[in-house]
């Protein structure tokens, strides 16, 4: 099982979710049996955020997805997007007050599990429901695609396997606060651009994020934001099936391999949009080599630095620039 981006789409494979008639009875068994035993007790809003280890992986993910979607970030301490992404989801995982469970794994400390979920790079992020494992992105993410991974995520729990989450207690004693996470520098202007992406004003995202990184010019979030959305920009309202032609009768034609690339990488295909833009490189010189070496990087931006696709396709820039 290896992990997949959903940088482009944010949609949760429902492929990769099997015998999901057996996994469903299962859960509602285990519903069932807890509900003889006057059923699960809320909990409080600090218990949504859980550090697992390999010895409580089956009791504190396997059993509990029984009841409600579990999520897990696999991490470490030495990674600069972990400490991005980790926050953010810890965050959401309160907002979304049950609906999942966030469950942090060291990879550092739990080499065994790293191994069993195919992780190739972190930051990564599973999901397990009703004991069927999912791959939901690698890398960094805007919160926007972050939302609507986990909206599908909760959707798919719901209407495949009867999963609604668990009652969360609204005043659990200690736990004054828990809710209210206080609100980082940027996070005005990222909400801004995630209404404008949910509104269709890529142009109005595009502004959001540049105004982010006017002041931070590091910040991932904003980094790989404002990649996404200015590709959403650039294949908004062509005609694919003229743009791919182009491609494909235009060999030579850098431009055409680009408007192509672009599509492949909105599409999926990201290999083959990176392999295209390698070749293209490859072929020119001058002018034509430097746009497609320059449109490469920044679809590198769109998928994340630490996703093994993007290594491959540096090793293969390299070797076809020198």
């Amino acid at each position: 099982m290896q992990p997949r981006n959903m940088s482009m789409s944010g949609v949760v494979d429902l492929a990769a979710v099997k015998a999901a008639g057996e996994a469903k009875a299962k859960a509602e068994a285990a519903r069932a049996e807890a509900a003889r035993h006057g059923g699960t007790a809320a909990v409080a809003p600090s218990a949504l955020v859980i550090d697992v280890d390999e010895a409580g992986f089956e009791r504190d993910v396997l059993q509990r997805s029984a009841e409600v979607p579990v999520v897990i970030d696999f991490w470490a301490e030495w990674c600069e997007p972990c400490k991005q992404l980790g926050p953010l989801l810890e965050r959401l995982a309160v907002e979304y007050n049950g609906r999942f469970l966030l469950a942090k794994v060291d990879v550092d400390a739990n080499q065994m599990l790293m191994q069993q979920f195919g992780i190739q790079g972190i930051p990564a992020v599973f999901a397990v429901v009703a004991g069927q494992a999912l791959p939901l992105f690698q890398g960094a993410a805007p919160e926007a695609q972050i939302r609507q991974t986990l909206d599908q995520l909760v959707q798919v729990a719901e209407e495949r396997f009867g999963l609604t989450g668990i009652q969360v207690a609204p005043d659990a004693p200690g736990d004054e606060g828990a809710a209210a996470v206080p609100a980082g520098p940027y996070d005005a202007l990222l909400e801004a651009a995630m209404s404008a992406l949910d509104a269709g004003d890529l142009a109005g995202a595009v502004q959001a994020y540049k105004n982010v990184l006017a002041d931070d010019p590091g910040h991932p979030e904003a980094k790989l934001g404002l990649a996404q959305a200015e590709l959403l920009s650039r294949v908004q309202g062509v005609d694919p099936q003229q743009v791919r032609k182009n491609a494909a009768d235009n060999p030579a034609d850098v431009a055409a391999q680009i408007a192509a690339a672009d599509l492949d990488l909105v599409g999926g295909h990201v290999q083959d949009a990176f392999g295209r833009l390698v070749d293209a490189v490859r072929r020119t010189a001058g002018e034509d080599r430097d746009a497609a070496r320059l449109r490469l990087l920044e679809l590198f931006e769109v998928i994340g630095a630490d996703d093994p696709r993007v290594t491959a396709a540096r090793q293969a820039l390299a070797s076809a620039l020198f």
